[in-house]
């Protein structure tokens, strides 16, 4: 008993000295594929810098509430940096702006240029929007209409896919016949593909601008018997879109490379912290390159998806 003090004492110390470790914190979106990937990145940069805790949050309804809600919580325990994925980059600069008064910010996935966030670690949307853009000439050769789904329109990413895609489709004679969003709801994907079968049969190719949206398509078109007649051109590496890919149901999807948002995002950061500013780039962006898989990359890209998954 005479030892208790003692052993109080000690854990005391423990406690304060893990409470001034070092933290950052890499906030996403609601838990995917997509986010999986980026948190093994993350992982992979925190057994490299090791005077660092790394922590990785997902927010359960991909709404930006709760994402500040809990970026303040992480606050109150004591937080150094933080690298944030926006869920609505249109309004949430305030918060960006607010945050990086008290700690260093990064963004991810979906730039918001104009606040003061360090840096965007990400793929450059317009690039990836012309990938898609080819890949819808190559689905209609002789021109058509096409839909886009997504969560938000204006999102940030969401808004440079689109110019790439429009840009990439001029004078290709295929045009958008419109945009349905669905609010980062995957029932209210779905149905809105559903519904779109019907009120617009003479659309010949659906794309998918964000994660999700390459299944709930994929599902739609092949419960309404259309698969093979309504081409599908995704983004992203959710698995069912990558078996969809591999099983000639949709013609290719463009995918980043989550993974690295999360692995360079976080050992920026660190070096940032550290008093190491010359890895932040004089424009504000870090991009990592899309790329595009077809039918005959789909196996090998769904074992590298795998690896990370058990790693």
């Amino acid at each position: 008993m005479k030892r208790l003090p003692f052993v109080i004492a000690l854990l005391s110390l423990v406690s304060c000295n893990r409470s001034h470790r070092p933290t950052i914190a890499f906030v996403a979106g609601a838990a995917t594929d997509f986010w999986t990937f980026a948190e093994a990145g993350c992982k992979k940069a925190r057994a490299e810098i090791k005077e660092y805790d790394v922590v990785f949050r997902y927010t359960t309804d991909g709404a930006t509430e709760e994402q500040k809600r809990i970026v303040d919580d992480l606050l109150a325990n004591g937080l150094n940096g933080v690298i944030v994925a926006p869920l609505d980059p249109v309004n949430q600069g305030p918060f960006i702006d607010a945050t990086s008064e008290k700690i260093p910010v990064m963004v991810t996935d979906s730039d918001i240029p104009n606040s003061k966030r360090l840096c965007y670690v990400g793929t450059s949307n317009v690039e990836a929007g012309h990938y898609a853009g080819k890949l819808i000439k190559e689905a209609l050769p002789a021109g058509g209409k096409i839909l886009l789904f997504v969560g938000k329109a204006d999102a940030q990413n969401a808004k440079e896919r689109i110019a790439g895609i429009e840009e990439e489709l001029k004078g290709s004679g295929i045009t958008i016949a419109g945009i349905r969003t669905d609010n980062i709801d995957r029932v209210r994907a779905k149905a809105n593909v559903s519904d779109a079968l019907v009120s617009h049969p003479d659309v010949n190719c659906f794309v998918g601008l964000w994660s999700y949206n390459g299944p709930a398509i994929l599902n739609a078109v092949k419960e309404s018997g259309k698969s093979g007649k309504v081409k599908i051109v995704c983004f992203d590496e959710e698995e069912e879109t990558l078996r969809g890919v591999q099983n000639g149901e949709i013609l290719g999807t463009v995918v980043q490379q989550p993974f690295e948002f999360g692995y360079q995002s976080t050992r920026l950061m660190a070096q940032y912290l550290s008093g190491d500013k010359k890895g932040l780039p004089a424009n504000g962006q870090v991009i990592i390159p899309a790329q595009v898989i077809r039918k005959d990359m789909a196996a090998d890209y769904l074992s590298k998806m795998a690896a990370l998954r058990r790693k």
